[in-house]
């Protein structure tokens, strides 16, 4: 199962989704912008992927600048490229599992962990972050 993540390019510092000012949002050719940082990327009409050491990023380039882009990530260090290519740009990267914005400052603070611990209460497998449980029981009801 893939940690699915949004890119977004605003001017406003975004704390939740539902409080983007779409009159911030900044069009941009993410795939463009992709093509000049990563070094490898397998394209199959207008899916791309991302390869890296021990990671994969999935996304769809429908050649159109936008706002934001959804990127599937596999692999625990998919996370570490994008946020330096967030911090380059200056652009922003909501974790859509857990509903918050990823900190790019510190990654792991929200990151993969989470997703794991996210993960395993959406599969119902047991999960060493009791917090987690509780807090995702709590969201659902």
């Amino acid at each position: 199962m893939s940690w699915d993540v949004v890119l977004f390019n605003s001017k406003q510092k975004i704390t939740t989704p539902e409080d983007v000012d779409e009159e911030q949002l900044i069009p941009v050719s993410f795939a463009l912008i992709f093509e000049a940082y990563f070094k490898n990327i397998v394209k199959e009409k207008n899916h791309r992927e991302i390869k890296g050491d021990n990671f994969a990023i999935n996304y769809f380039d429908d050649s159109e600048p936008s706002s934001n882009i959804m990127l599937s990530l596999y692999g625990e260090s998919a996370i570490y490229p994008l946020v330096d290519l967030a911090i380059k740009n200056n652009w922003q990267i909501f974790d859509t599992g857990l509903g918050d914005m990823i900190d790019l400052e510190n990654p792991s603070k929200n990151g993969y962990q989470n997703f794991q611990a996210y993960l395993n209460v959406v599969l119902n497998k047991p999960s060493n972050s009791n917090w987690f449980s509780k807090l995702f029981t709590k969201r659902k009801k």
